[in-house]
């Protein structure tokens, strides 16, 4: 699945998070300030702060992605995960 760490109020996480609802991607998402594992991972993505979203797809990280820059990289990096085309 694509990761996705996000935290309360982080109105660029929102803005992502609802355009990648539209994608059916399988997409989980973290609350950093829920899971102190998940803010060291962003942590050690960022060098060291806590900047979301971040984005995981497959061994591939992006902080502050666009909806577009995921699915390029869910092509890139983990191409069986995007959602099968209607017939």
């Amino acid at each position: 699945a694509v990761i996705l760490f996000w935290r309360p109020g982080c109105s660029y996480c929102a803005s992502l998070m609802f355009q990648l609802e539209k994608t059916d991607l399988p997409l989980v998402e973290i609350n950093i300030w829920e899971d102190p594992r998940a803010a060291e991972s962003v942590r050690k993505i960022t060098g060291g702060s806590e900047t979301v979203p971040t984005v995981v797809v497959a061994d591939f990280a992006m902080v502050n992605p666009s909806a577009s820059q995921v699915l390029q990289a869910v092509n890139d990096h983990a191409p069986h995960l995007l959602p099968a085309e209607s017939s």
